[in-house]
């Protein structure tokens, strides 16, 4: 299979590009487009068929549910049995945007989308993009568009890399906002719970409602949203995530590894002196390191390195979402 790339106006997308995409995704094929969070690989919710294939291109396990991305409440209402008060005030606050909402799902919503579960994760996304892709096309179930456990892809670049070969078409325009995955609430339960963290704070939504957090299951149990029980974000190079940086601590560790005949990269926040062979800078600020989170672990995997060592953020605020993905690339924590 050939994998074409279209090129799209970030805030006015070409009408005629949206509609060949959305022509594909109504014949049961799938097509990666950017959100402000991620790069999604989207498919028709309601086609089992062609849901599956988002599963076979990314190599994505059966049991890890996927979210129903809509471009309006009509849409939503679609995708589960009823929309909760509570829900409909958290929509009306933060959608569109980065805020995926955990509630019953209707018969319309075949288990293949939300793993068997009785339950399906929806989301209005922000990006002109996407939001102009569910309007010509429905509800459109979408994961992350790259091949499943690596890195989130922020780029049209980096689905291109993963999924060369296995998906007909890439809308790409440009980079992503925000840099990581939507902020996942359930609502089956009270207190709701925070299933993985995002740009949608557990700080602010506790300011409308009770809120547990949640973040992972354990290996026999089934998650029930994204995120929660697989290893994730990872690039094949290991990496050593140092909970309460110094510089001094962290030149410590590169020597320490360097003695051993390692190559080093380092993911910072900052800049300072040091000896590792390849250094990335991601920002002091969460809004900073996510934004470069993701393209910063793929460039350090294809620097031919034998460890990286990543600087960790204060898990506060949008810090818990990053924190979230760096624990999940981990392969060791200090």
């Amino acid at each position: 299979m050939k994998t074409k790339i279209l090129k799209l106006n970030q805030k006015k997308p070409q009408a005629n590009l949206i509609r060949k995409a959305a022509e594909l995704l109504k014949k049961g094929q799938v097509v990666a487009f950017p959100t402000e969070t991620v790069y999604g690989l989207g498919a028709d919710a309601f086609n089992p068929s062609a849901v599956k294939k988002i599963f076979s291109a990314k190599g994505r396990p059966a049991d890890d549910p996927l979210i129903v991305h809509v471009a309006s409440i009509a849409d939503a209402e679609k995708a589960v049995k009823e929309i909760p008060a509570v829900a409909r005030r958290l929509m009306k606050k933060y959608w569109p945007g980065p805020l995926t909402l955990v509630m019953s799902k209707s018969k319309k919503v075949p288990a293949v989308v939300t793993a068997g579960l009785k339950t399906v994760a929806v989301r209005m996304p922000s990006h002109p993009v996407a939001l102009a892709l569910c309007k010509a096309v429905g509800p459109i179930a979408a994961p992350s568009a790259n091949s499943f456990g690596k890195p989130s892809p922020t780029k049209a670049a980096h689905v291109f890399a993963d999924l060369k070969g296995k998906i007909p078409l890439i809308l790409d325009s440009g980079s992503t906002h925000i840099g990581v995955e939507s902020t996942i609430v359930s609502l089956t339960t009270k207190p709701a719970k925070l299933l993985r963290p995002g740009k949608i704070t557990v700080e602010e939504l506790r300011r409308i409602l009770p809120v547990e957090i949640v973040t992972s299951v354990k290996k026999s149990e089934r998650p029930l949203a994204p995120g929660m029980k697989y290893r994730h974000y990872s690039p094949k190079t290991p990496v050593l995530l140092v909970l309460k940086p110094t510089a001094e601590k962290i030149e410590k560790l590169v020597e320490k590894e360097q003695k051993k005949g390692k190559q080093i990269g380092l993911l910072c926040l900052g800049r300072y002196h040091t000896s590792a062979e390849r250094v990335i800078i991601i920002g002091k600020t969460p809004e900073a390191a996510a934004k470069r989170l993701f393209d910063a672990l793929r460039w350090l995997d294809l620097q031919k390195l034998d460890l990286i060592i990543a600087e960790g953020l204060p898990e506060k605020g949008f810090g818990m979402a990053v924190m979230n993905r760096l624990r999940r690339a981990a392969s060791r924590i200090l």
